[in-house]
């Protein structure tokens, strides 16, 4: 678990310094990614004085830097599944909007796992024509095994900008995972009982979560 969450906090984590981040191109996939990483790491070497007293910094780091890229109302209404149809519709917005605070929480925790891990790219394909596109990298952490990661980056049809919606690490795809713990709650208590859940992961401190997830792994 571990592994996912803080490769889910690296989905954008690139250290590839010929790659210029003052600008993020959004109309090409590829730069799409390794630049907003660029950015958002930089924001956190930058901030590090400033997380250590207030981990919560982190929420505002993922809100302004990572979130505008990513497609969150798509993901979460992918990791509702089968289950999309039968929520009432009143509703929807409702877990669209506490979903994304949940990826913003989720992000931040990745964070305090970060320690300065290297995030290689393939080589760029042709994506003319394309509407979704998979962009493919190799996690390197000295002294441990090479982790392959693969992007899901898709075209919105309304702005044709790209934007990432999920990330697949060794065969393990993030919205599948939250949907595989969510479908149970789905079916026997309801979209409410996921609401509740996301609202109290959102709510415990980001600093006091990352400590938890230490804790446990290294247990």
């Amino acid at each position: 678990m571990k592994k996912l969450l803080l490769l889910a906090g690296l989905l954008f984590a690139s250290v590839v310094t010929s790659v210029n981040a003052q600008e993020v191109n959004e109309e090409n996939p590829y730069q799409l990614v390794k630049t907003v990483g660029l950015k958002t790491f930089d924001r956190i070497k930058d901030s590090q004085s400033q997380i250590e007293q207030d981990p919560e910094l982190l929420r505002t780091i993922m809100k302004e830097e990572l979130l505008p890229h990513i497609d969150y109302q798509f993901a979460a209404f992918k990791v509702l599944g089968k289950y999309f149809k039968s929520v009432p519709k009143e509703k929807l917005s409702e877990y669209v909007q506490v979903f994304r605070q949940y990826l913003i929480t989720t992000y931040a925790v990745a964070m305090g796992y970060y320690d300065d891990q290297n995030v290689v790219f393939e080589p760029e394909s042709n994506f003319a024509g394309q509407k979704s596109v998979t962009v493919r990298a190799v996690v390197q952490d000295p002294g441990r095994p090479e982790i392959k990661v693969a992007f899901q980056v898709r075209k919105d049809s309304r702005t044709n900008e790209w934007k990432a919606y999920d990330m697949v690490a060794e065969g393990i795809s993030l919205l599948n995972s939250k949907r595989a713990e969510f479908e149970p709650i789905l079916r026997q208590e309801g979209i409410d009982a996921v609401i509740k859940l996301m609202r109290e992961k959102i709510e415990q401190p980001v600093g006091e979560q990352v400590k938890q997830a230490k804790e446990k792994d290294a247990s």
